[in-house]
């Protein structure tokens, strides 16, 4: 290689050392505390049952500088909360939820942004075995140093809708009584959750 050929591979090599490395995306984990996955839906056309799973984790890949992001959340699914006994030991049966065989529902997803704050996501949720398109609109997104922990911290709420019998719920599902409005609100720490406070001493 001639000196000529030489002096421009260097160059080109101290050219590419020279650019800025690409950031990674930000971990921020779920915060099961302040993470509530909550359900609407129509019973009989007389009312609107609501519920809520209480046992949620997961966690976000953030990269807001890019515009990019990712979203995984795994519920239990025997965590499902009507306020009524009743209700619950029939919603975790083999005709609804099947826990016992499906003890998980998954969300995966990215994000997607609208400006320089996320506005949807572009996902799937597996529910009983079965996965399906799933896309979520983010109702609100914000970012801060949370006031009580001093560490950065998201939160949002999101809502999408889905037809239960497409995941093998189908009774009782004709006329659009399987609509189902999916609610969620969801707060994350970065890198990890914060250490609980410490109890108070007498």
């Amino acid at each position: 290689m001639s000196l000529p050929l030489r002096l421009s591979a260097v160059f080109a090599l101290f050219a590419v050392a020279a650019l800025p490395a690409e950031a990674a995306p930000e971990k921020y984990v779920i915060d099961p505390m302040h993470t509530y996955p909550s359900l609407e839906m129509p019973h009989m056309g007389l009312s609107v049952w609501r519920g809520k799973f209480n046992r949620t984790s997961g966690e976000i890949q953030l990269d807001l500088a890019a515009h990019r992001g990712s979203v995984k959340v795994e519920v239990d699914a025997d965590s499902i909360d009507f306020g009524l006994d009743a209700m619950h030991e029939h919603a975790v049966t083999a005709d609804w939820l099947d826990a016992a065989k499906f003890p998980k529902l998954v969300y995966r997803g990215e994000l997607q942004f609208s400006g320089d704050k996320p506005t949807s996501v572009k996902g799937e949720l597996t529910l009983r075995g079965v996965t399906k398109p799933l896309n979520l609109e983010i109702k609100s997104f914000t970012c801060m140093e949370h006031p009580y922990f001093k560490k950065p911290v998201c939160g949002a709420d999101a809502e999408a809708q889905l037809d239960r019998a497409d995941f093998g719920m189908d009774q009782y599902t004709q006329n659009g009584m399987g609509r189902i409005l999916v609610r969620i609100q969801v707060e994350a720490f970065k890198d990890a959750l914060p250490a609980p406070p410490a109890a108070k001493k007498d």
